[in-house]
């Protein structure tokens, strides 16, 4: 039954994202209580000095243990390790991240879920979009390539695919800043927007033309590998007996690549499109940095130098919670395509 096969799919994903998450918890533990610990430090004297000032006659030791009790027992710091560990993993469970301890979203909100949820579609538009437009050039540029596989078409672009796919992608991107944004002056060098923000149509068009450059620099170096792989699983099928069979049948040659020979081929050329787009979640530090894009890769960096820890933890569970909900939608296509999977497992 498909509808077991979903469901087995599903909790094996909620089961993998609840161990990933406690393992993420376990790790920055240490590192977050050292924040807390610091955090309460200063409440506890801005608190003391604001009562001091209030009420002459204070108890000041009796004062500062009470607040420090209170924060103690409201971040499950009376605790042991693992109750402190499992209360974290809920949290992180259930979405509640807390707040920030310098960060803020560009509404000004602390609100940790409010921060990486603004900065996710930042990092899909610009690296789901390359995905789209490499998968769509490189499927098509390798049919071409397994129709005509030994020419000399083929024999190119398979060298230039040996240059191009081991060129780091923030090195390609730096090339094309120094042409294209001071040699020609034809792109911005980086950023999302411009300063002052336009606004209206303006917006639009301004978005797009700082889109353009880290679009094309990704696309660029990415298509290549995708058509490189596409023909060689495309040309293991056209020497399947069915898709001669088809051929002596008199069929056209563009109905026998499209319909028949990729349908067969779909699977993994569906699983590397697939794997690309999640993998494009998490954004690309190294990458984003180059071109100064406010993404998922720029918030990682950002909450690393800024010892900012529930930054860093809302942001690893809402990138692993998204890849494994591609992981999830990935087997129900796969069983889509393949019958055979669901029954077999």
């Amino acid at each position: 039954m498909y509808w077991k096969f979903i469901l087995k799919r599903i909790l094996n994903a909620f089961f993998m994202y609840a161990i990933l998450i406690f393992v993420v918890s376990a790790l920055f533990n240490v590192v977050a209580e050292q924040t807390i610990y610091a955090t309460i430090e200063e409440n506890v004297a801005a608190e003391v000095q604001a009562a001091m000032s209030t009420d002459p006659h204070l108890n000041v030791s009796e004062y500062r243990q009470m607040r420090y009790d209170f924060y103690y027992s409201a971040y499950h710091l009376d605790k042991s390790v693992v109750e402190r560990i499992l209360w974290r993993t809920k949290n992180a469970l259930t979405f509640n991240f807390g707040r920030s301890i310098f960060m803020k979203s560009t509404k000004g909100s602390r609100e940790v879920f409010d921060i990486v949820a603004e900065t996710i579609p930042k990092s899909l538009i610009l690296f789901t979009t390359a995905v789209f437009v490499q998968v769509t050039i490189g499927v098509l540029l390798g049919l071409k390539k397994a129709q005509k596989a030994g020419s000399t078409m083929d024999k190119t672009t398979s060298t230039i695919t040996m240059v191009i796919f081991g060129m780091p992608s923030w090195w390609l991107g730096m090339v094309f800043i120094m042409f294209f944004a001071y040699e020609l002056g034809i792109a911005p060098s980086g950023g999302m927007i411009s300063k002052p923000v336009p606004e209206g149509f303006a917006y639009a068009l301004d978005f797009l033309k700082h889109l353009m450059l880290p679009l094309f620099t990704l696309v660029c170096i990415g298509f290549w590998g995708m058509a490189f792989i596409t023909r060689n699983i495309v040309l293991g099928t056209l020497h399947e007996d069915y898709i001669m069979a088809a051929r002596a049948r008199g069929i056209k040659e563009s109905s026998v690549v499209y319909r028949h020979t990729l349908r067969s081929a779909a699977p993994p050329i569906v699983t590397m499109s697939i794997l690309s787009i999640l993998s494009s979640i998490g954004g690309n530090l190294l990458f984003e940095g180059i071109f100064s894009w406010p993404g998922m890769g720029n918030l990682y960096w950002s909450a690393i130098a800024q010892n900012d820890v529930p930054v860093l933890i809302g942001n690893l569970s809402l990138t692993i919670g998204l890849y494994l909900i591609g992981l999830v939608i990935l087997d129900l296509i796969y069983g889509l395509l393949d019958p055979r999977i669901k029954v077999s497992g």
